[in-house]
This record gives C-alpha cells, structure tokens and sequence, in this order.
C-alpha cells in the first residue's frame, strides 16, 4: 500500500499513526496506542525556572519558518521512528497548511522546536528538539499557548515521556481518547490566523491563569 497524506489523515483521524523502526529502514508500522499522552489545554506546567527562562526573551519564535529543519532536527538522533517517507509525507502536509513547526531561535541559530498535524480542533504533536538548553521546553510553551487561543481542545503527544509528564502531561485510555478525538474532529480551530505571543511573559501569564 502507497501511503499518502490523504491516508494519513484518515489515519490520524482514526487514531493510528505511522512509525518506522530507525531512520534508514524503508517500512512502517501502524500504532495504536493502548494508553495514549495528552497534555490537557490549560493543564501545561511551567516550573519557576522555566518561567525565569521564559521571560528573559533572549530568543525568538517563529511558526512555518523552517518546517523542514525542524523535523531534520528532530531525527538528528541515535533513534528515530521518523524516515524518508514520514519526512516527505509531512513535508507535503505542511504544504497543504495541515503540518506546522514552531521554531526557537538563538543568536541567528535554530535552537530547539516543535511539528505536528492539525486536525480539526486536535494538535497532534509529533516531535521536538533542542540544540541549546530548554529549546524544546520553550517550544511547547509557545506553542501551547498558542493551540489554546487558536481553539484546539486535544493536544495529542501519542505517549507519555518523563519529560511531557513533567510539563502537566497525562495518559488516558485508548477508549477514552478516541471519545474525545471524534468530539475534537467536528469543529475547526484557526492555527494560521492566531498570531504567536508577543512576548514570553505573555506566554508565562496566560500558562499562569489557566492551570
């Protein structure tokens, strides 16, 4: 089977998604999740040193600035499920305005950030990196309160890792996602017309008020 990003979609749509083994291996595989990782709109934690961190400004965020460097970096591992063919399906997907990158930019150079899918009113977060230290960690918190204005109402992380879980992120059950998977898929957000925080104090405020 030939897979392209129409049945991507319905995939994402069902609640499966594509895997590979490593990076160079040509195959996917379908997962399905029995317990999946959500982190809860409204629900992100930000320590005081992350908070600290946000509001020294001293970097800049961009969204679909360099969606490919983003995904390049996030496979830029000794382990990776993302392969030729996931790369250049997402790639596509980004086209069409259905992927998104946030980026974290440090004195001219990509310093951490974030992709995923839109779908409906779902953000399925992919993947994320970082180059310098707490890249990846400012990435999801722009990003999250950027999802959260733009009307998501499921931010999707397929599983659970100690660093999500560390930042508010839980696990529920297969049943209990795809409940609210079809819930999230019959409304719309707007991710490409929400502008992007002014600043990471705004961003620290608002995690503030709604956690």
């Amino acid at each position: 089977m030939i897979l392209t990003p129409e049945l991507l979609l319905q995939a994402y749509r069902s609640g499966i998604f594509p895997m590979a083994e490593h990076r160079d291996d040509p195959e996917l595989f379908w997962v399905d999740p029995r317990r999946r990782g959500i982190i809860p709109i409204g629900g992100l934690h930000v320590s005081r040193s992350l908070a600290r961190r946000l509001r020294q400004d001293d970097y800049s965020v961009t969204v679909d600035t360099d969606f490919a460097g983003v995904i390049d970096a996030c496979a830029d591992r000794s382990e990776t499920w993302i392969n030729a063919e996931i790369r250049e399906l997402f790639i596509g997907l980004h086209a069409r305005g259905q992927a998104h990158s946030l980026e974290v930019w440090m004195q001219g150079d990509l310093a951490g950030g974030i992709y995923g899918l839109e779908l409906g009113t779902v953000f399925c977060g992919e993947s994320m990196f970082s180059r310098r230290r707490d890249g990846s960690k400012i990435a999801l918190c722009w990003l999250m309160d950027l999802v959260t204005r733009a009307g998501f109402t499921l931010f999707d992380t397929q599983f659970l890792t100690e660093h999500l879980a560390s930042m508010g992120g839980v696990e529920i059950s297969r049943a209990q996602y795809r409940a609210r998977l079809e819930e999230a898929l019959v409304f719309r957000a707007d991710f490409a017309g929400t502008e992007l925080a002014a600043s990471g104090q705004d961003v620290v405020q608002r995690i503030t008020q709604t956690s």
